[in-house]
């Protein structure tokens, strides 16, 4: 049996332009970071000769063409497993709708489980491409690639996108009281919707090249955020993360509703330095950075809505128990 831990993620700046038709012509980056919730993949051979899932629904199948679960069937159809399988996930938040991550951390999970399994680990680098390559290029979701490297990789990271398709990732090194203040500045409330990332995120990528000089000031953003951690500046921080949540807005019609607005709106005027949808937008997660002084009064201003405790977590995806 095998049990892999792989974190969710929270984007600060320069989302967007991990999408292949804007850094394929302009290069793109983010600023993002794992946080301490979790996707759990569980992973162990069966005695005979069955592929079983177990996940929202179960499913006993002969063969992976016939799994409904099309994560878990490419990503055995990469790692080369034909059966003899049996896989749960589970995941700390709802793992659709959230803005988190949570399918990019579902194929990460997979793929490291699987190629433990076979005694075969890879890297970082190659979990977060082959994890890439399943959501974008097999199953062609609308989606960039941000979310399957800070899942691989973990940390706060700068992460670039490459014109000829490569990607970098740089841990950003920021003051061990910097990253304390950090912590203890983001707070994260369910905003009481889901949402389809897909079709937000179907309209944002059709809208890629009208949104090319927005993107680019989204992505002189991860700069300018990085600096600010620099110098432990958080009102910076706070004030470059509000400037990107205006311009994200404008990338897609449904990326923010009147709830949602009403929302921020409520804790900025409470005290919150920024904040954005986190994900695609339209519903899921609300990050705000707010300092200590003023969180009583954003608290009182959400009361209603769930906030969720989080840290920032410093390791990717990880085998947790192996026997």
């Amino acid at each position: 049996m095998l049990i892999t831990r792989t974190p969710l993620r929270v984007s600060f700046a320069g989302g967007g332009s991990d999408f292949p038709g804007y850094y394929r012509r302009h290069g793109g980056a983010v600023l993002s970071t794992a946080i301490d919730k979790y996707i759990h993949v569980i992973l162990q051979r069966r005695f005979d000769e069955r592929i079983r899932i177990g996940y929202s629904r179960t499913e006993l199948v002969d063969t992976i063409d016939e799994l409904q679960h099309e994560l878990v069937r490419e990503s055995m159809r990469l790692t080369g497993i034909a059966g003899s399988l049996e896989i749960s996930t589970m995941a700390d938040v709802p793992s659709t709708g959230t803005g988190l991550g949570s399918s990019s951390s579902v194929t990460v999970g997979l793929l490291n489980a699987m190629y433990h399994y076979l005694g075969q680990p890879q890297t970082r680098h190659t979990l977060g491409a082959q994890a890439s390559a399943i959501e974008i290029d097999v199953l062609g979701k609308p989606i960039g690639k941000q979310d399957q490297y800070i899942a691989a990789f973990g940390g706060l990271s700068r992460i670039t996108f490459n014109t000829d398709d490569s990607v970098d990732v740089r841990a950003v090194s920021i003051a061990p009281e910097v990253l304390h203040n950090l912590n203890d500045a983001l707070l994260l409330y369910y905003s009481g919707q889901g949402r389809d990332a897909g079709t937000v995120l179907t309209e944002q990528k059709s809208r890629v090249d009208a949104n090319a000089a927005t993107l680019g000031e989204m992505v002189a953003l991860v700069d300018v955020m990085e600096d600010a951690l620099g110098r432990g500046d958080l009102h910076e921080f706070g004030r470059a993360l509000h400037h990107g949540w205006q311009l994200k807005r404008g990338l897609a019609s449904l990326i923010s509703n009147a709830s949602i607005d009403d929302i921020y709106a409520r804790a900025r005027n409470a005290g919150a330095l920024g904040g954005k949808i986190t994900g695609a937008g339209g519903g899921g997660f609300i990050l705000l950075l707010c300092e200590r002084g003023s969180q009583a009064s954003v608290r009182a201003a959400l009361q209603g809505l769930r906030e969720v405790p989080f840290r920032l977590e410093a390791e990717g995806s990880k085998i947790i128990f192996s026997t």
